[in-house]
């Protein structure tokens, strides 16, 4: 029965206040460089827009709060999406406008009543470029009479909105194709653009004349026509080339190369250009003619480099050069024991294998030469040389040493060069003895294993590798799926040692070491691996509930057993809300910190305090937090107007996080007379339940004399509080260095809720008095304003006092009457001014159910129905 007549009265009080709220509904208005406005068939507005010129459409919003506006788009050739704002009546401007930018626009207004208004505007721009007229001409042999036929294609193609029109002219006349046998006109298939060719069928003498395609838009949008004109004579012939390189270049890096492209047919005279890929042609290239120039070439300009013709006679012609610039690096050497016998070191009488590779282009014009003791090697029956070895990578040489021999022993060179280049040759030399060449030995330190470092300290990882010669050590993941914390798969070093700084979680894991089969010995890989933990900080914790004392220890170094963060209670929910008489439901919000940096969060301790008595102690469970998510709690059967002290605690497996604590009350403004105690001087470090606010650019600050800093700007800001107390505190805005002109910082009271549904004889609702003393000293003060924030199904700001300037050296008070539909906040927005010399201040700040006295020394007061 009592949730029948709650319901009943829900439905009188939203039929009263209807009136007062009302749905955002919207219209389009064009106010830009259009040409045509239009309703097509569907009803929808059409503007049509010249390429070039500028956009502006206007969207008009009407509804109750003011709506917010945003503007998208979709259709056209491509989808742009516009900065969402909560400007009254925006405006869209697109200057220059394109034709990827044509298509359907919307404008959606919303305002948290009923459903969003959209409208939609369609843009049509149009554009007309100029054509492009190519001639193509065949030969073709008619059998039996053995006679040659030559018909020529003039193609003229253009790209334009609306469709073109095409007219052909010989000389000043249009060709009509039903006046002229010798002629066809038609569009063919598959083209892109528009196009239309005239195909002059077994040419004829008039048929050598001028040409002229032109096109036509209609003069819509005032676009005049274009035309393009082509004299086709007996020696109209396509273009062709000469290259006076070859196909593929190769040239010494820091040498001017030129490269030229004749052209050697072609009428009209063709136009030469060149482009490279992959990039464009390097900044240090110079054109001139068919020539491309580059000047001191380095490996980085080598490439493809095309050289075209074009004259609109039949095909373009092209020519290709593979450009490529010599180097070399990275000389590596493998020492290869005899395979057929399974064996991993030198041994007499057995066969041994001297491999050198490097890094070359080109890769095949590398000359290796082989030495022993500094003396040049000739094959022999026991000394093999191998220009390529095809049992190692492209490009390798191999030194075969069969049947080894005391006087085998010896000091190998390998020496790797372009024959003919300046680029320096590379050579490796290898020491073959018994002694000299001993298997690698890897091997992890002891209780070096594991490894356990900090979230954002610095790893290092050891592998020890000894043997003659000593081979690079590889690190890679042991997951394969994984790479490594630089992005490489594979890392080389030197030494064995594998550094990493700022580790973090996702590089937590096993990682593989190996021997490298290069610069040393070429047999099965020797490899172990080490484990990699990221901790956080170790912790004992120690719960004391109902007597009984919970230990929590620390167990070991992995980051699953870490102290989970806290919880961050999210301030911005509309309530409490009244329930009964004296009762009222408050929804806890809040979200995880870092909730992936720990072991999974199974869930919070949540403990409710009322002066120091507790009222409630309970383990909730739920889903697993994810970062930014917000989570609620319920707290019900609160009594009107007490204040609770909740606190909220996160739970893993392992044990508990930080606790949160915050406070909550049901407060409503109090009534004339107003007790003293109930005007907020921010004495109380709570500063009565005040805020900062989150979307603002920097915040207000609590201070009195006594914490002023003595190196403070003078001449701005108050030197004691309202009082005159130097030891009373008041809230200010300080304007100094970062700050910058235009930032705003914003002060919100605790939430009002309001329960009167109707105020005193004549109005509609019950007014509330916002008073406060403000002071605004200095010469570059910027502005205070005071706003009212309604809570409803969407939160809207309203301005209901502002004031800017310099006032003077005095606080000063101030009174604003409110009229707010349902539970609000009252926000002090303080703007920084042009300098550092702009402090603002306030103080002694109360909210009281009622119209605000009127007194002559009180500032004007601002009037806001919302």
């Amino acid at each position: 029965m009592l949730r029948s007549c709650l319901l009943f009265c829900k439905l009188i009080y939203s039929i009263r206040c209807s009136y007062l709220i009302a749905p955002a509904n919207a219209q389009i208005v064009h106010s830009g460089q259009t040409c045509v406005v239009k309703e097509d068939n569907i009803s929808e507005r059409i503007y049509t827009i010249r390429e070039g010129d500028t956009l502006v459409l206007q969207c008009l919003v009407k509804g109750h709060p003011r709506p917010q506006v945003r503007w998208t788009k979709t259709a056209g050739s491509a989808s742009d999406k516009f900065q969402e704002t909560s400007i009254f009546n925006e405006t869209l401007r697109i200057p220059n406008i394109q034709r990827v930018q044509g298509g359907r626009y919307y404008c959606k207004a919303e305002n948290g009543v009923g459903v969003a208004a959209i409208k939609s505007i369609r843009v049509d721009v149009q554009y007309l470029d100029k054509p492009v007229l190519t001639v193509h001409q065949t030969v073709g042999d008619v059998r039996g009479n053995y006679y040659q036929e030559k018909t020529v294609f003039l193609r003229c193609t253009v790209n334009s909105n609306p469709p073109a029109r095409f007219i052909w002219k010989r000389g000043n006349k249009p060709i009509e194709q039903s006046k002229d046998n010798g002629v066809d006109i038609y569009e063919p298939l598959y083209t892109q653009g528009e196009t239309k060719v005239l195909k002059l069928k077994n040419l004829r003498p008039q048929d050598f004349a001028n040409y002229t395609c032109q096109v036509s838009v209609r003069n819509v949008c005032d676009i005049p026509d274009s035309s393009v004109t082509f004299r086709l004579a007996n020696t109209t012939t396509p273009p062709a080339l000469k290259l006076s390189v070859n196909e593929t270049y190769v040239v010494d890096p820091g040498q001017e190369v030129t490269l030229s492209c004749e052209v050697t047919a072609g009428f009209p005279t063709p136009t030469v250009s060149w482009s490279r890929y992959p990039g464009s042609l390097p900044q240090r290239s110079m054109i001139r003619g068919g020539s491309l120039t580059l000047r001191s070439v380095t490996p980085a300009d080598a490439g493809i480099y095309n050289c075209t013709a074009v004259n609109n006679v039949g095909n373009p012609a092209r020519r290709t050069v593979n450009f490529i610039v010599r180097t070399m690096k990275n000389l590596t050497f493998q020492i290869t024991p005899d395979s057929n016998k399974d064996s991993e070191s030198i041994q007499m009488g057995r066969d041994l294998k001297l491999s050198c590779h490097v890094d070359a282009q080109p890769q095949d014009k590398v000359n290796y030469t082989w030495y022993k003791n500094g003396a040049l090697i000739y094959p022999t029956d026991s000394l093999i040389v191998l220009r390529s070895d095809p049992d190692m990578p492209p490009g390798t040489s191999s030194l075969e040493i069969v049947d080894m021999k005391f006087r085998d022993q010896a000091t190998y060179s390998c020496v790797a060069n372009f024959p003919g280049s300046s680029v320096p040759e590379l050579r490796v030399d290898v020491n073959i003895t018994q002694s000299s060449v001993v298997p690698p030995v890897l091997s992890v330190p002891v209780g070096g294993g594991v490894v356990n470092v900090s979230e954002g300290g610095t790893a290092e990882l050891v592998c020890l590798v000894d043997g003659k010669p000593r081979p690079p050590v590889l690190w890679s993941r042991a997951n394969k799926d994984l790479p490594m914390p630089s992005g490489d798969w594979v890392v080389e070093t030197r030494d064995g040692r594998l550094r990493l700084t700022n580790v973090t979680r996702d590089v937590m894991g096993a990682y593989r070491c190996q021997t490298a089969p290069y610069n040393g010995l070429n047999i099965k890989r020797r490899q172990a691996q080490v484990q990699l933990n990221v901790e956080c900080k170790c912790f004992i914790s120690v719960n004391h509930y109902k007597n009984t004392i919970y230990v929590i220890l620390c167990f070991g170094l992995f980051v699953h057993l870490a102290q989970p963060y806290n919880a961050e209670f999210y301030y911005d929910t509309p309530n409490p809300i009244r329930t009964l008489k004296n009762n009222y439901s408050y929804i806890l919000q809040w979200t995880q910190k870092e909730p992936g940096a720990v072991d999974k969060i199974i869930g919070y301790w949540i403990n409710v305090q009322q002066n120091r008595q507790m009222i409630l102690s309970k383990q909730i469970t739920t889903k697993e937090p994810v970062k930014g998510v917000l989570m609620s709690y319920t707290l019900m059967d609160l009594r009107i107007p007490l204040s609770y002290e909740v606190s909220l605690t996160p739970i893993t497996s392992f044990g508990t996080g930080n606790t949160v604590t915050r406070t909550i009350q049901y407060s409503e403004p109090y009534t004339y007379p107003r007790p003293s105690d109930h005007v907020c001087g921010f004495e109380d470090i709570r500063i009565c339940g005040f805020t900062q606010d989150r979307s603002d650019v920097f915040d207000w600050t609590r201070q009195n004399h006594l914490t002023q800093n003595p190196k403070r700007s003078v001449n701005t800001g108050p030197d004691t509080d309202r009082s005159g107390t130097k030891e009373g505190y008041y809230m200010y805005i300080e304007t100094s260095r970062p700050r910058q002109a235009g930032d705003r910082a914003r002060l919100l009271s605790p939430l009002y809720n309001v329960t009167a549904a109707r105020g005193p004889t004549g109005t509609t609702r019950t007014p509330y008095c916002v008073s406060f003393y403000y002071h605004m000293n200095g010469k570059h003060i910027g502005t205070l304003n005071v706003l009212m924030r309604v809570k409803s199904i969407a939160t809207v700001d309203s301005a209901v006092w502002t004031l800017s300037g310099h006032q003077g050296p005095q606080w000063r008070k101030a009174d604003a009457e409110i009229y707010p539909s349902g539970p609000f906040q009252v926000v002090f927005e303080g703007i920084r001014g042009n300098g550092f010399e702009g402090d603002i201040a306030i103080d002694d700040v109360s909210v009281t159910k009622g119209k605000c006295k009127q007194k002559d020394s009180v500032d004007k007061t601002g009037l806001y129905h919302q």
